[in-house]
């Protein structure tokens, strides 16, 4: 608790006290356009290069599940946060487990359609799914996309009887950037600092349990990649707007391997062959272990980072998925 609260201190200090770092905070990358670099056709026409055989997975729209797009979930000043909804009807209204899926484009590009495939499937198989938009670093600057997570999951619990969600049962996925905002969420529950002030503050922010598919556990740890600005700005600095020297307390307060504890849910990590990441897993789980959390672990040998959007790896990764649910949900 002491640790969590001299971190609390820490981001307060190095992002309100701008005289006393060394240097302003940038704001150049808040463009205010959409970065559309990534997107599964980017990531596809790149990865194919290395793996000929993969096939970008198609939406199903299946009969049996229900699509609800562009519902609004959180609104402030002229901005309108929206997310989508896929669920199956039954005649039964039995509460069920609610999954908010949060895509990924290194915390600057990306889009939330990029998981519908993926929604569509766990939809089918009982879950409700929700895919939020957040704000991205070309508009707002970290901790904006925290608060925004933070918010939808207010919002799903505030609408649970809607939509017949077990509130018990919430769970929080995410892939690569949005993979390290499910952690996240999985290591700050409801913590004041992070929850932001709009939208239904008197609602909770806990989630029950963390998917985290390839999404980086801490941004200075030795095996992490992120930060290197030698060729460009990282999608990291430009989230942050301080380089990694400059400001590393941010950097270490921004990274859910800092909140790991007995508090914690359980966590499934669904991996690439990249190992960098993979960085502070190793870390991450021992302290999980430490206090009794369940974890799981599924790499894919050889497989590229955005191999979750591609098959032959979209449905071994939805199998994992629904295994690890059946056991901490069982």
């Amino acid at each position: 608790m002491k640790a969590r609260l001299f971190l609390y201190i820490l981001l307060i200090y190095f992002t309100t006290n701008k005289s006393n770092t060394a240097a302003a905070q940038s704001v150049a990358g808040l463009t205010g356009k959409a970065d559309t670099s990534f997107t599964t056709y980017s990531a596809f026409i790149s990865t194919q290069k290395k793996f000929p055989d993969i096939t970008i997975v198609p939406e199903t729209h299946s009969e049996f599940v229900q699509e609800l797009k562009n519902i609004p979930y959180c609104s402030f000043s002229n901005r309108v946060l929206k997310t989508d909804v896929f669920y199956t009807a039954s005649e039964k209204k039995i509460d069920r487990p609610a999954i908010l899926i949060i895509h990924g484009g290194g915390w600057r590009s990306g889009n939330r359609s990029q998981h519908y495939p993926l929604a569509e499937r766990l939809a089918a198989a009982g879950y409700v799914c929700f895919t939020p938009e957040y704000r991205l670093s070309t508009e707002a600057l970290f901790p904006a996309a925290v608060y925004d997570i933070k918010a939808a999951i207010r919002w799903v619990r505030k609408n649970a009887m809607q939509y017949h969600i077990d509130t018990s049962k919430i769970v929080v996925l995410g892939f690569s950037a949005g993979g390290e905002l499910a952690a996240f969420m999985g290591t700050t529950p409801n913590m004041p600092l992070f929850e932001g002030t709009a939208c239904d503050t008197d609602m909770r922010s806990n989630v029950n349990a963390v998917i985290d598919i390839d999404g980086t556990l801490s941004f200075v740890h030795p095996d992490s990649r992120e930060g290197d600005d030698s060729k460009r700005i990282s999608a990291a600095t430009n989230w942050f707007g301080y380089p990694k020297k400059e400001n590393i307390k941010l950097w270490e307060a921004a990274s859910p391997l800092s909140y790991v504890n007995g508090n914690t849910a359980p966590t499934l990590f669904i991996n690439s062959a990249v190992a960098a990441m993979h960085a502070g897993r190793e870390d991450y789980i021992k302290i999980l272990t430490e206090h009794h959390i369940y974890t799981e672990v599924k790499e894919f040998e050889g497989a590229p980072h955005a191999f979750c959007l591609f098959d032959p790896w979209f449905e071994p990764t939805v199998q994992c998925i629904l295994s690890f649910l059946k056991k901490v949900f069982p």
